[in-house]
């Protein structure tokens, strides 16, 4: 399907994030979440965690940059024929990247359902 604009995507990615139950949501640490077109390197992905989960931080991780979780607008509605599937697949890829956030790596989130 066509990209849905970016204001209209952004509000799906704000309430996939206000679907988060609030005890995680209160877990997050240091964590920026964006809206972008696409990645440059792999133009089909659809969503993407920087930075160093909770897991593997130490004493030593004082004072970095945020860590980004991208959700890539045009990629999503790629992989989507109507508007109610793009939702679905923005909250399935904004808890994918947040569970990454949390140490949770692809193979466990495929095993749980969540793509």
């Amino acid at each position: 399907m066509r990209p849905l604009p970016r204001e209209v995507f952004e509000s799906l990615v704000a309430d996939a994030l206000d679907a988060v139950p609030a005890e995680l949501m209160a877990l997050l640490d240091n964590v920026v979440v964006l809206v972008e077109d696409r990645n440059e390197e792999e133009p089909e992905l659809l969503g993407l965690y920087e930075g160093y989960a909770l897991t593997e931080r130490g004493w030593q991780y004082g004072g970095a940059l945020p860590d980004r979780i991208m959700v890539y607008r045009e990629a999503v509605c790629d992989v989507c024929s109507t508007a109610e599937e793009v939702v679905e697949e923005v909250t399935v890829t904004v808890v994918h990247e947040i569970a990454h956030h949390f140490g949770i790596d692809d193979e466990r989130l495929h095993e749980l359902g969540w793509g």
